[in-house]
């Protein structure tokens, strides 16, 4: 009998879904027993979110500053997994707080310690360097990466950010204003992600996860687009500096996040296209220099 830990923290409950999805095939298998573990945090985050509640969360997220969660069920703390798959959003290029809290605590060290472990994200798009900081905090606890899957909003990157913000502050799923498509991962993807459950399926009782990255990816499990990595990069120096600026005047907070939500939709709507077409004519240039060796490593593990 193999046993398996499906971890998530879900707002709108569209990891949930995920996770679910692709246990789909370990749960119709007798030697397989599935528990779920959903990470519930002291302070909770409200959804839907407020423009104030969102943004305010920004310092917190990036820094990778822990808060406080509730403990899991003793029967789960209890149990000694073959196999931990850990879901995750990514919140400001980062895992999100319920997560790096829990990866930071003393129960990740407990379940995770001396295991293998997929991680499964779910984002708007920009994902690559929030898996690398999740790698760090396995590392930490010990634990094994050996496999990961990427799941994303594949509409063009101006128009998931109109989406996903109806979806955040409405607590909605909709086509906001009536006119652009569904937000978050596709309802059909989650649907076929039980797809990656069946490729688990034999490593698992096998013991034994050479090879299943590479399954996993010849399979759509992650997409790289160098643009958004490129993004990622340079959003990621910039949060830097931002939170630091942030955390290092909290008597300024307040007019500080604000000043950060306008330079948010600046760089958005303003830079990434600029970027976008520079990086687009260096293409070809940049393949050999840089890209490839992306594409490598974030399909790898």
């Amino acid at each position: 009998m193999k046993r398996v830990l499906f971890i998530y923290f879900s707002q709108s409950g569209q990891l949930e879904e995920i996770a679910r999805s692709i246990a789909k095939p370990l749960l119709e298998d007798n030697d397989i027993t599935v528990d779920f573990y959903e990470i519930k945090m002291v302070h909770a985050f409200p959804f839907p979110w407020t423009s104030d509640s969102f943004f305010n969360t920004f310092p917190e997220t990036f820094k990778q500053i822990p808060e406080e969660i509730h403990p899991p069920a003793p029967a789960i703390l209890n149990t000694a997994y073959d196999l931990i798959v850990l879901h995750y959003q990514v919140w400001y290029l980062s895992p999100s707080i319920p997560i790096n809290s829990f990866l930071k605590s003393s129960y990740a060290k407990a379940l995770l310690a001396d295991k293998p472990v997929i991680t499964v994200s779910g984002s708007r798009n920009m994902w690559a360097l929030a898996q690398d900081k999740v790698k760090v905090l396995l590392h930490d606890v010990h634990a094994t990466l050996v496999g990961n899957i990427a799941l994303t909003d594949r509409h063009h990157n101006l128009i998931s950010v109109v989406t996903i913000v109806d979806w955040m502050f409405s607590g909605i799923k909709r086509r906001a204003y009536g006119v652009f498509p569904m937000p978050g991962v596709a309802k059909k993807e989650i649907a076929n992600a039980d797809k990656y459950g069946k490729i688990i399926q034999p490593y698992l009782k096998k013991g034994t996860f050479g090879g299943l990255q590479n399954e996993l990816v010849a399979n759509g499990a992650v997409d790289y687009r160098f643009f958004l990595v490129s993004m990622d990069q340079k959003g990621n120096r910039m949060f830097g500096i931002w939170s630091s600026l942030i955390v290092r005047n909290p008597q300024k907070r307040t007019r500080l996040i604000t000043l950060f939500k306008y330079y948010v939709v600046f760089a958005i709507y303003g830079v990434s296209p600029i970027v976008y077409l520079i990086e687009l004519l260096l293409y070809p240039l940049l393949y050999f220099v840089k890209y490839r060796k992306e594409k490598k490593h974030y399909e790898g593990i």
